[in-house]
Parts: C-alpha cells; sequence; structure tokens
C-alpha cells in the first residue's frame, strides 16, 4: 500500500495545545465497523459502549520527564531527549541540533550534577550517551528533565501530570499512551462497578511509535523495538473473559500492539516480555482485540495505518473527515474514538 493513502487534510487549528478539564470532557467519536455509522458523544459516555463480561486493557507505563539541556565543550547548548535505556549508565537519545555532536564528545548537564559521553552515532540524530552521577539517576531526571511533549504543542503544559494516565506507575516512557490521557479514576471506578474487568499491561512507548513513514510502500518501513510486559494473571484474566464472551477493548495503540504480540492465531493471549517491533497495516488480521480506543493520529503515521487496519482505510477515512468537519480536537491533548 501507498504512504499517500494514509494522508488527509488537517487545518493546523485543529492541532490541540492543551488538555481538555476534567480529562473525560473530551469528545468521542464512535465508530462503528459493522455498517460505517458513526455517533457523537463525550468520552464519560464510553462507559455506555461498555458489558459487564469486557475486559478493559490499559497501558500503566509512565512517561519520563526525558527532556534535558546540555553544554557541549564549545559551550553551545543541546537538547537532549531520552529514548531508551541501554543499561544502568547507558542511554540512547536524540540530540538536537546533533549534526556537529560526534563519538568522544563531552555533554554536562546543570552545571555538573550529570556528565555526559557521546560514545556513538547509532544513526541521523540518535547517540549513544555513557551518564556518570551521583546518587538515583531517576530522582536526577526528576530534578533536571521536563517532559517530551511532541513538537506540535507549542504551549507550556502548567500541570506535568497532565501528560501522564492516572493509572500510570512504571516509569519508562518517552511519550505517553495518549488514548489513556481522557480516563478518571471516577470513571474507572464506575466501569469496574459495572462489571468490567481492567486488566493492565506494559509497553514502553518510544519514539518509533511516532517515527515519521519515509517510504513510499508502507510495507518497508521498520519499526523500533519497544519493551512490553504481560503477566500471568493478565493473560489468564483476558483468556477467560474472552472465553465467556467478553470482549477485548484495548486502550490505546500501545495495549493493541502489545496484545497483538503475545496472541496467537487462535485468540489466547500469553504471559511474555521482552521486545517488539509490531507493525500493523490493512490486511493485518486481529487476534485479540475486539474494540479499540484511540486519539485521532498524525497523517500518513504508522497509528493511522494500524487503526486502518482495525476498521478499514475507508471507513476511518470518512470518520477523520467527519472529525474535522466537526472540528474535533487531533493529536495528543485532542479527542477519541471509540472502534466497535
Amino acid at each position: 500500500m501507498k504512504l499517500e493513502e494514509f494522508v488527509y487534510d488537517l487545518p493546523e487549528r485543529l492541532i490541540a495545545q492543551t488538555p481538555v478539564e476534567p480529562r473525560d470532557a473530551s469528545r468521542l467519536l464512535v465508530l462503528h465497523r459493522a455498517d460505517g455509522n458513526i455517533e457523537h458523544k463525550h468520552f464519560y459516555n464510553v462507559i455506555d459502549y461498555l458489558a459487564p463480561q469486557d475486559v478493559l486493557v490499559i497501558n500503566h507505563t509512565k512517561v519520563l520527564p526525558a527532556r534535558l539541556w546540555a553544554h557541549r565543550d564549545s559551550g553551545a547548548l543541546i537538547e537532549v531527549l531520552l529514548v531508551q535505556q541501554v543499561d544502568l549508565n547507558h542511554w540512547k537519545a536524540l540530540v538536537r541540533p546533533g549534526r556537529k555532536v560526534r563519538a568522544g564528545e563531552h555533554l554536562t548537564f546543570a552545571d555538573g550534577i550529570l556528565d555526559g559521553q557521546v560514545e556513538e552515532v547509532v544513526e541521523e540524530g540518535m547517540r549513544l550517551i555513557r551518564f556518570d552521577y551521583q546518587g538515583n539517576f531517576m530522582e536526577i531526571l526528576d530534578k533536571l528533565g521536563t517532559m517530551p511533549l511532541p513538537p506540535y504543542i507549542h504551549e507550556e503544559l502548567k500541570d506535568q501530570s497532565r501528560y501522564q494516565c492516572v493509572y500510570a506507575k512504571d516509569p519508562g516512557s518517552a511519550a505517553a499512551p495518549t488514548a489513556g490521557l481522557h480516563f478518571t479514576n471516577e470513571l474507572l471506578d464506575r466501569i469496574r462497578a459495572k462489571g468490567v474487568a481492567v486488566a493492565e499491561v506494559l509497553l514502553n512507548v518510544g519514539l518509533g511509535t511516532f517515527r515519521p513513514v519515509k517510504v513510499e510502500n508502507i510495507e518497508e518501513h521498520q519499526m523500533h523495538a519497544e519493551y512490553y510486559s504481560v503477566d500471568k494473571a493478565t493473560a489468564r484474566l483476558i483468556n477467560e473473559r474472552r472465553a465467556a464472551g467478553g470482549r477485548i477493548v484495548a486502550v490505546g495503540t500501545t495495549s493493541t500492539r502489545t496484545l497483538e504480540t503475545v496472541s496467537t492465531d487462535d485468540g489466547i493471549v500469553h504471559a511474555g516480555s521482552g521486545w517488539t517491533q509490531k507493525f500493523i497495516y490493512p490486511g493485518y488480521r486481529y487476534k485479540a482485540v475486539d474494540a479499540l480506543i484511540t486519539n485521532f493520529h498524525l497523517p500518513g503515521s504508522t497509528l493511522m495505518m494500524l487503526v486502518s487496519a482495525f476498521a478499514t482505510r475507508e471507513q476511518i477515512m470518512q470518520a477523520y473527515r467527519q472529525a474535522v468537519a466537526d472540528e474535533y480536537r487531533f493529536f495528543s491533548f485532542g479527542d477519541a474514538m471509540l472502534i466497535l
């Protein structure tokens, strides 16, 4: 398939710059795959589409304050965005501007509270950096780092917690699993009270999820690896509920990719952990996911391709045209879609 088939026109004014308050007051477009019918709701209405035997699958990853600023030996200030931890002292990081940052260069963060040594040029913009420090690295990161908001968000985020899901608990992501940002603790309590099970999986979101597709033939695109984990209790809960007639409702593309990574062709979800490069695009047959809650994604992105595989490309493009016409808010802090 061609990249151009997943591109749509989006006025810049529809790119959400700030989150809605309260979280679940955002709008919700409901797409029914069976007939292509579209409904317009608010996110707090999502409970009306869940049945007592269903399982809502959430990704409990937590976003790291991964954006840092460093001085090069020349005195120039550069941005360092931590993407993936390799070991206790080594991280892969995006460096901007990074063209002149070469292996062997020394970086100084916050007057020496944290030091870095560039050990390898991994690829365009990406460096392997060894960090030297005293104490706990995550505590230092909490003091020095800021939330790695996407480049299309230009407004300052006054409350850093608004780029975290209310159930986030396991630090490791370079970006938020944004479909989960709409949930409040109160809404989750109401969902559980209805009898819906809430199951947790983990996928540490890397920038590979949002990496632009640069090839005309999308099948040639390579995804970056991201760490996932599904424990035995979660796998058992999902399998038991589905066997009893319940649906698996994935919250976001990250939960979706995790479930599809660990499931077999018979739809059984297996416990496990590792690294996934799962790339889902039209023609893929879903094995474990029956319904999907997701945000509105960037034109031509792998996320557009994933949702187009879950419904059809034509249904998704029509839904996006409708969302633009009705002035839904797009991307990370935007509105949501429920695909049934």
